[in-house]
């Protein structure tokens, strides 16, 4: 099992180190007999740096170097010419004075190494005379290799004077390349951004950029057939350990954590660094964003608070993709440039083509969300752990009280100034927020009839969520306030309801929830959730437990039974359907039963307002009888038993042939409607 290069860029240290090298020499071949100059942009650790290095040793004429690579029997002549490569990571770039004196004295040193006669102190002077010593003195044109171009530029993006001034020393020391043409053989320029022409190459008008070129997609990184070819005995090896999965499982799991990056939305590679980092430290983890999170990019982020609303599903035509201009940073290409996006589809039309773009996979998503909700918030990220159990903990049983008052209390934490008056703003925390606790939500979900905010699947649960803003004055008292939320949760209920979402869901066997979520600013922050009616199999089928047993107790109670039966639909209108799932009725009282196999508290709220509403429905009708509650479970919580025994219901304990009434507390009295 060949050793990981993890962190070396020099293709001869892994050749000759017997390091696994994934070839792309194949590349390198059609790029050298194509065209000339060549631009490519990447995110950091992508394997730029390792891909001009090979590119430099195909120019060094040592071919024995590639035996058993695709270039070796290619026909590629080997011819050697002379190579100048640039890494501009290693040029100190804190003033334009600083990086002008560094790029000299990086020229000077190869000057010095080839001992050439220049005397020239202007870098771009420097630059121009090295190419044309070069070529005289080898009598061959000069390779230039260029890496990480933007470097001294990212890194004063928080201070546009100094970006700016680093910008200009730069286009002029490239600007000589195009004057360069007769000296030169092949130039390939690498960077994480992509500024216009303009503002850097303008010169150089025949550099083919090949970003988002759809035969070089897979040109950095690992595709997943290179996965199975060179890393095949790796995966073997983790999946002896206990810790981890057979090796179709890991095998996926890899793919889950660290693939998803794609530049044409369908060839789709690897980040080599997480995937090297994961195989030598055996743990799945966000190797990558871990090994430096632009600290500029969160901060153009607090900024424009807005963008991070516009991450779900983005569609950005290519010129915006495209382009990187100081005077006026967009975070969208940005965040796709430096890798926390990536292409999902191409959408083709009759123009130029819009891409959708997307978070690439758990790895991104996981550690990109955290920062987000640590930034945009004062927690500092240390909620997570303890947010997750409790949040947990409420979707397990049901209860969201508990999950509300967290997010309250998140959403408090946000500065006023990032907070924004729009549904998608909230939409967007939320989803970092429940991304954050280790919960794999599915935002805009579509259907038949729209699309869902989000939809949030538990092994044994289905939450239907729908977020709703209203506008509210701050002068409003808290009577207004309640009016607004009311208006709010019902149309969030009712688009939940009348377009049908949870119809998508009622085959799955899941017990389903539709959640309302209503925002007036801040941490004014409300819920609505309800179960939605469906058949649940096995154990509350058939009539036979609700009958003489189940009523004789009742009777006992004071309630002697006339009628009884399984199901009786109490109103019928465009917006709702009130149902019980069976009922017993004296000729002066009715009590609707809801049935349920697993009994939570939001089930117990969520019979409260049903029995509400019957209630009006028989008004509307002159029925008086009284109604009482009742809720049935075969798996009933002690605490949700008391909650509902506190909220004046009766509650049936169901086995799997019998239903009896649990012991009632002492002071119960019963709540009539």
């Amino acid at each position: 099992m060949k050793k990981l290069p993890l962190g070396i860029q020099s293709f001869r240290k892994i050749i000759e180190g017997s390091y696994v090298y994934i070839d792309k020499t194949q590349y390198i071949y059609d790029l050298i007999n194509g065209a000339s100059y060549y631009f490519l942009s990447r995110p950091r650790r992508f394997g730029k740096s390792l891909f001009l290095d090979a590119i430099g040793e195909v120019f060094s004429g040592d071919k024995e170097l590639f035996k058993g690579l695709w270039i070796y029997n290619s026909g590629h002549d080997f011819e050697k010419h002379p190579v100048l490569h640039l890494d501009m990571s290693n040029i100190s770039n804190e003033t334009p004075e600083i990086l002008k004196e560094s790029l000299a004295v990086n020229l000077k040193k190869r000057i010095k190494e080839e001992n050439l006669d220049i005397t020239c102190e202007i870098p771009s002077d420097m630059f121009k005379t090295l190419l044309e010593a070069l070529h005289n003195k080898y009598n061959q044109r000069v390779v230039v290799l260029i890496d990480e171009y933007d470097k001294p530029i990212l890194d004063h993006v928080d201070d546009i004077e100094v970006a700016e001034a680093n910008r200009k020393v730069l286009r002029g020391f490239f600007g000589i390349l195009k004057s360069m043409d007769p000296y030169l053989r092949f130039t390939f320029i690498t960077g994480v951004t992509k500024f216009t022409k303009a503002s850097i190459f303008s010169e150089l008008n025949n550099l083919l950029d090949i970003t988002l070129t759809e035969e070089y997609a897979n040109i950095c990184g690992v595709a997943i057939e290179e996965l199975d070819k060179y890393f095949s005995e790796h995966i073997k090896s983790l999946s002896t350990l206990n810790k981890f999965k057979q090796y179709d499982s890991l095998h996926d799991e890899i793919l889950a954590w660290y693939d998803g990056y794609s530049w044409n939305g369908e060839a789709r590679v690897i980040n080599p660094f997480s995937l090297f980092s994961f195989f030598i430290q055996k743990k799945f983890s966000s190797f990558w964003y871990a090994s430096g999170s632009p600290k500029f990019l969160m901060d153009l982020m607090k900024k424009k608070p807005a963008s991070y609303t516009n991450l779900i599903n983005l569609t950005i035509g290519e010129w915006a993709l495209d382009t990187f201009d100081l005077k006026k940073i967009e975070v969208e290409p940005l965040l796709f440039q430096t890798g926390y996006l990536t292409v999902k589809e191409v959408l083709h039309s009759s123009g130029s083509p819009a891409y959708l773009l997307g978070i690439p996979n758990f790895e991104v998503r996981e550690a990109f969300n955290l920062h987000i909700v640590a930034e945009f918030t004062e927690t500092g990220g240390t909620f997570t752990e303890s947010a997750y159990h409790q949040i947990s903990e409420s979707l397990r049983t049901g209860d969201l009280q508990k999950m509300l008052d967290i997010l309250r209390t998140l959403f408090a934490s946000i500065p006023y100034q990032l907070h924004i008056d729009r549904e998608s703003y909230y939409h967007s925390i939320f989803y970092a927020i429940m991304s954050v606790l280790g919960f794999d939500m599915d935002v805009e979900t579509p259907t038949a009839k729209g699309r869902i905010d989000a939809v949030l699947n538990l092994d044994d649960k289905v939450y239907i969520m729908e977020f709703k803003y209203e506008e509210c004055p701050k002068e409003a008292s808290s009577g207004e306030k309640q009016k607004l939320f009311e208006k709010a949760l019902e149309d969030g209920m009712a688009q939940i309801k009348d377009r049908g979402y949870a119809k998508k869901y009622a085959e799955g066997g899941k017990a389903i929830y539709q959640a309302s979520f209503a925002f007036l600013g801040k941490d004014e922050i409300e819920m609505r959730i309800e179960k939605f009616p469906q058949q649940i199999p096995g154990a509350v089928s058939g009539e036979s437990k609700y009958e003489a047993a189940l009523w004789e107790q009742f009777e006992e109670f004071g309630f002697p039974v006339c009628t009884q039966c399984r199901y009786k639909q109490f109103s019928r209108s465009k917006k709702t359907l009130e149902h019980a799932d069976a009922y017993i009725e004296t000729d002066k009282l009715t009590i609707p039963i809801s049935i349920l196999t697993d009994l939570s508290v939001v089930d117990v709220d969520d019979h409260l307002r049903r029995l509400e509403r019957i209630r009006k429905n028989m008004d509307s009708r002159g029925e008086t009888n009284k109604l009482v509650g009742a809720i049935a479970g075969l798996r009933v919580p002690e605490f949700v038993r008391k909650y509902a025994h506190k909220k004046g219901l009766y509650v049936i304990i169901e086995s799997d042939d019998s239903a009896t009434l649990a012991e009632l507390p002492e002071g119960f009295e019963a709540r009539e409607w």
